[in-house]
């Protein structure tokens, strides 16, 4: 029988469905329905700027941040040189808008998972899956990533809104991760961020060095068979490392986290 949750406790039964608040964004027009629409030259320039951070996108994850060329974007994205310096101020500019839009997709995509607090173990697998996935479907975020660690962070770190894109990531996490120990389910002494970073290394690194590993394993590692297995690798990871230990919650935990790895 599950043991019962009092109302002041961790979980609102009230709000047990819980869908990640989106990272909040610059949108014209969208704080009052009397604001002004934006005019036809305003348009014009968002999409002048979105077609140039989509083109620089592509040119810096191929060519890292030194061998993108500012003529290279400006060309991919039908512009003029003058106008990336226009909307970004320079190419170190660009740069780091490039990886504020990519931190910025990776949060929007995340705000769209819905999780059932109330079920902290599901909860929990659709977090890790949602992440080991985005990795795999957007290598171009891993490239970039790996290009500016190159740099080690020197670009990144002169952003004002690079805090913005953890936050809301970390704090869901510490929901589910709170709720589970309100259960019986996890672990008190486990930090969010930990577990973040655990998922985060898991997927990463396995994406970032897929064509190296390959050859040193002497086994294709990114094939959909593989990059399932090694997607269900990260959950069990994960849940054994949360689960609280068995000799405290001998049968209610380990049964709920069996169950959930089936």
């Amino acid at each position: 029988m599950s043991r019962s949750i009092p109302p002041n406790s961790l979980i609102d039964r009230r709000s047990s469905s819980h869908r990640m608040a989106p990272t909040p964004r610059k949108t014209p027009a969208s704080k009052s329905p009397l604001a002004r629409r934006p005019g036809v030259r305003e348009l014009a320039a968002q999409a002048t700027r979105d077609s140039i951070l989509k083109a620089a996108t592509k040119v810096f994850a191929k060519h890292g941040f030194d061998g993108g060329r500012v003529e290279q974007i400006s060309k991919a994205a039908k512009s003029y040189d003058r106008m990336i310096y226009y909307y970004f101020g320079s190419k170190e500019g660009l740069f780091i808008a490039v990886l504020e839009e990519m931190y910025a997709r990776f949060n929007e995509a995340e705000s769209d998972l819905r999780l059932n607090l109330g079920e902290p173990v599901e909860a929990l697998k659709i977090i890790i899956g949602f992440m080991a996935s985005y990795y795999q479907k957007h290598p171009e975020f891993v490239t970039l990533l790996n290009a500016e660690n190159l740099h080690r962070g020197k670009h990144i770190s002169k952003s004002l809104r690079a805090r913005e894109y953890s936050s809301p990531a970390i704090a869901v996490l510490d929901g589910v991760l709170k709720s589970g120990a309100a259960h019986g389910l996890f672990r008190t002494d486990v930090r969010a961020r930990d577990v973040y970073l655990m998922i985060a290394a898991l997927g990463y690194f396995y994406v970032s060095n897929r064509f190296t590993l390959s050859a040193f394993l002497g086994e294709q590692l990114d094939t959909a068979e593989a990059l399932s297995g090694w997607r269900d690798f990260i959950v069990d990871a994960v849940l054994r490392t949360v689960a609280i230990d068995s000799h405290a919650k001998p049968t209610r935990a380990r049964s709920a986290l069996a169950s959930a790895r089936a």
